[in-house]
């Protein structure tokens, strides 16, 4: 396929698991996953983070972050307890074996993006971040597809 050839959300999906199957490599070197160094990330090493929080914070649907949270809790890694703010809530917590795996999954971040950054003129860059922001916000604020348009007419 030529540049012309490929479409952006084909060029976006496939960097993207490149990205993912590289994370997924590393993260196996501590029987992990990937999904499970992003949770790690995003769980506030000294707060703690309200498990309600998460799932919008990762883009993460509540059935699989549920899954991963009960995994990281079965490993030793996390620990919830109950929120004194809020009575019904639950706070999660890292435990010391998760703090070392996310200070594995953080250097592994660090580097990827160390990496490219050593590798693209930065001027490029930040022309990307420039692009995500825009394709974001087409999708976002809807102004790719109009909901009355995306309405099959028989």
């Amino acid at each position: 396929m030529s540049k012309k050839d490929i479409t952006i959300d084909h060029a976006l999906r496939a960097t993207w698991q490149a990205i993912t199957k590289m994370y997924n490599e590393q993260a196996a070197q501590l029987d992990s996953t990937m999904a499970t160094g992003f949770a790690l990330l995003s769980i506030d090493p000294e707060e703690g983070t309200p498990s309600t929080a998460l799932g919008p914070k990762m883009g993460m649907e509540a059935t699989s972050l549920s899954r991963t949270l009960k995994s990281m809790e079965e490993r030793g890694l996390i620990e919830r307890k109950p929120n004194p703010a809020d009575g019904r809530g639950v706070l999660i917590f890292l435990t010391d074996f998760g703090r070392e795996n996310r200070d594995f999954s953080k250097d592994r971040v660090l580097r990827f993006n160390e990496a490219i950054r050593n590798n693209i003129d930065s001027q490029k860059i930040d022309h990307f971040f420039e692009v995500v922001h825009v394709i974001n916000d087409l999708i976002q604020n809807k102004k790719i597809y109009n909901t009355s348009e995306t309405t099959i007419k028989q």
